[in-house]
């Protein structure tokens, strides 16, 4: 079967890609409220800059919150993910979200990756590291 440019076959990966990314930050979500957090915002889009995948609260402490997911047979561990280069968009991508929600909270920002692996069989593993940039 010949798929012609933009057509079927890219089209049905990024639908599934995009799937697995929600379904990820789902589970995330569900973490940091079981872990006592609120979550104020998901998928927060700053232009062209990029996107914060879950602002939360943790008592006073603004948290940015980078999801990752991965399928069971994956080479890279879904943390492995966030680069120093991903690291620092993600701050500054806090700044404008701070910037537009009315400053810093009393207990400063944080960055956190939250890391969703799901096995071919098995219930997924979510791993939540706090303040890694």
């Amino acid at each position: 079967m010949t798929v012609g440019a933009g057509g079927g076959a890219d089209m049905n990966t990024q639908q599934a890609r995009s799937a697995l990314g929600r379904y990820g930050e789902e589970l995330a979500a569900r973490r940091l409220s079981a872990a006592g957090m609120t979550v104020l915002e998901r998928n927060w889009r700053c232009g062209r800059t990029g996107e914060i995948d879950i602002v939360a609260r943790d008592g006073d402490v603004l948290v940015i919150c980078e999801v990752k997911t991965r399928r069971g047979g994956s080479f890279e561990h879904p943390m492995a993910a966030v680069t120093p280069a991903k690291a620092d968009r993600l701050r500054d991508l806090a700044e404008r979200w701070i910037q537009g929600h009315g400053g810093a909270p009393p207990g400063g920002v944080r960055v956190d990756v939250v890391g969703v692996l799901l096995p071919d069989r098995g219930a997924a593993r979510v791993e939540h590291a706090r303040g890694v940039a």
